[in-house]
């Protein structure tokens, strides 16, 4: 497992632990009952709409039947993308490649980043540029890590908040009008598993492109053909600052993605490496 996934899972396991998910569901079940009682009455405002009135009948036996099984179904349901994520990462041999550089990130720099960090800038007499790619270096070392934690963090939370308020407004499917919160939570469920799963792309995407690892970065000189020519410490520096960019815009992939979004998408990527190329190509 991702080691965001292992800390989800802890999050769960502690919310179960307080019987949260327990009181959260004996209040949906009691909601339900009132929004079924609703939609009947939608029903018979409609003329006696047998039709409708079977339809909220379903979705009122369909709920109860995921309530009593709450907290199985969803981690079944986190569980089954997990696992087409690790079936990405595992046919292109890839594991938890942003959390393995982050460690051999941190090996490089007890070996010999100090020592370098202070040649690039002794060496050109301490002057603007040598400065400038110094700080890059420290900032993009500490941003990787920063980014990484915070992606793991937000992970935890956004589905936490979606495991303790999914019974409540699920509760509201049965009746019409309301019913669209419901439908507007199932988006953001699919939203929230498709972290994952960009996850595992971005993972594979970088066994491709041949930078899984700081040797084979050191030693192709550059990251999928980029940044040639460049210090050995500012490489990396680049490389995880590229790979900060990955991690950050997952989430807000994952939402246009899902929500349809694609082209939005692609160009907000764009203009961001535009930017980022115009900036590296100032210092």
């Amino acid at each position: 497992m991702f080691y965001f996934e292992t800390m989800f899972a802890n999050a769960l396991n502690g919310i179960d632990s307080q019987n949260i998910t327990a009181g959260i569901v004996g209040i949906a079940s009691t909601i339900l009952i009132v929004s079924f009682l609703f939609g009947a009455y939608q029903a018979f405002a409609s003329g006696g709409d047998v039709r409708a009135l079977g339809i909220a009948g379903i979705k009122y036996l369909l709920l109860g039947l995921v309530f009593a099984n709450y907290g199985v179904i969803f981690r079944d349901v986190n569980s089954m993308f997990n696992s087409v994520a690790q079936s990405i990462t595992s046919l292109s041999g890839a594991t938890d490649m942003f959390s393995n550089w982050m460690g051999q990130l941190q090996g490089y720099w007890n070996n010999s980043g100090t020592q370098s960090l202070w040649s690039i800038i002794g060496g050109v007499g301490a002057s603007l540029s040598g400065l400038l790619d110094a700080l890059l270096i420290l900032v993009a070392f500490i941003l990787m890590p920063i980014t990484y934690a915070l992606f793991a963090l937000f992970y935890s939370l956004y589905g936490s908040v979606l495991y303790v308020t999914g019974p409540l407004v699920l509760a509201l499917l049965p009746a019409n009008g309301v019913g669209q919160l419901a439908r507007t939570y199932l988006v953001n469920m699919l939203v929230f598993q498709s972290w994952g799963l960009l996850y595992a792309i971005f993972s594979a995407l970088m066994v491709v492109l041949n930078v899984n690892s700081v040797n084979n970065v050191l030693n192709s000189g550059g990251v999928a053909g980029f940044f040639q020519n460049a210090s050995q410490d500012l490489l990396l520096a680049l490389a995880s600052i590229l790979f900060s960019i990955c991690i950050a815009f997952i989430p807000f992939m994952a939402s246009r993605i899902v929500k349809g979004d694609v082209g939005s998408t692609v160009l907000v990527l764009l203009r961001s490496a535009t930017w980022s190329g115009k900036m590296v190509g100032k210092m």
